[in-house]
């Protein structure tokens, strides 16, 4: 899945976001368990950068929870 900026987060809906974060969780882990089991992942900067869009879509989520 395609790393998400605050702009094309903030332009989904609720459902869209949900589903967005739920693969990202999956690749997460994919990489994970790659990275536990003494594989070298084939890009290790994505983990962050997964990390980084679950972050954005929570906060999004939460800052639309709280404004309504």
């Amino acid at each position: 899945m395609a790393i998400l900026r605050v702009k094309d987060v903030r332009e989904k809906k609720m459902k869209a976001r949900e589903a967005s974060m739920a693969d990202l969780k999956r690749e997460l882990a994919k990489l994970y368990s790659q990275k536990a089991s003494g594989r070298v992942p084939e890009n290790p900067g994505k983990i962050k950068e997964i990390k980084r869009t679950i972050a954005r879509i929570l906060t999004v989520n939460k800052e639309e929870v709280t404004s309504k």
